[in-house]
């Protein structure tokens, strides 16, 4: 089994991210906003903040109280979306329960959506005319890219729905001319599509979920899975799934870290578009 490490990938990424934007002298800010004081969002903005300031990205972080209404922060996004200083905005989640995530985030300019997360840049993805893919789809089509692994003509089975990961990441791959099947929380029998993948992709977040029993041996396997159990992360496959696969991301080390690396080439590609 070969390892499939995002975490290799991203420092090539990274390095090559930094000659571009010192190259064409490109310059690109990025606003990221947060509500309230959420442990795990604090660790994620940290890397955002750290790797692309890394390349040469002016980040600023706009910290609002946790009891800002929404009607506050859709100001606070209309004004970015105005300000020629930024190339590219992000809405940290999770954000409070008083606050509707998705309608906010859509809000966003698709020119300046970071994310991939406004109708029209997913809508795009569906419309085989891709614009801005979100970061966590990009990143696994870059693993693949990057490993030459080709998925024109593969039979592959995507575990989840969201329009985070698994609903783009179907169509990007359909867009790739692979075979897809979209399974979910409500799908019967599992293992009847698994069985057979020549790629499984699981983005559920359920520890155990692909057993060896589902997938062939030979398999590729794509773990989006990040579950903390007795204090360690695992993804969504066992390790005697995993050691059935010819190759097979880690958690952590897989697909993880590129989602960082495609924030900071999203914000390439959005400020290249400007021109």
């Amino acid at each position: 089994m070969k390892v499939i490490s995002g975490t290799k990938v991203r420092k090539e990424l990274l390095e090559k991210y930094r000659e571009t934007i010192q190259k064409k002298k490109l310059k690109i800010g990025l606003a990221i906003i947060q509500l309230g004081d959420n442990e795990a969002s604090n660790t994620y903005i940290r890397n955002k903040l750290k790797y692309t300031e890394e390349v040469g990205i002016e980040s600023n972080l706009i910290k609002l109280p946790e009891k800002t209404k929404e009607a506050e922060l859709i100001k606070v996004i209309e004004e970015l979306n105005k300000d020629k200083k930024v190339t590219g905005i992000i809405l940290q989640s999770p954000t409070p329960d008083h606050i509707d995530f998705t309608k906010c985030a859509r809000l966003i300019d698709p020119k300046k959506d970071v994310d991939g997360f406004s109708e029209e840049n997913l809508f795009s993805i569906r419309d085989n005319n891709e614009k801005i893919i979100p970061c966590t789809v990009k990143g696994i089509l870059k693993l693949f890219d990057s490993y030459n692994i080709p998925v024109a003509g593969k039979d592959i089975v995507v575990i989840g729905r969201s329009n985070i990961v698994g609903r783009p990441l179907a169509d990007a791959l359909i867009n790739r001319n692979a075979t897809v099947t979209i399974c979910h929380s409500k799908t019967k029998n599992l293992e009847k599509y698994t069985k057979h993948a020549d790629i499984v992709v699981s983005a559920v977040g359920k520890p155990n979920l692909v057993t060896k029993e589902m997938v062939k041996r030979g398999f590729i396997g794509i773990d989006v899975g990040i579950n903390m159990v007795d204090g360690k992360l695992v993804g969504d496959f066992t390790k005697e799934a995993g050691e059935k696969a010819s190759y097979m991301t880690p958690v952590p080390g897989g697909v993880g870290p590129m989602t960082i690396a495609m924030i900071i080439d999203n914000l390439i590609e959005l400020k290249e578009k400007e021109k």
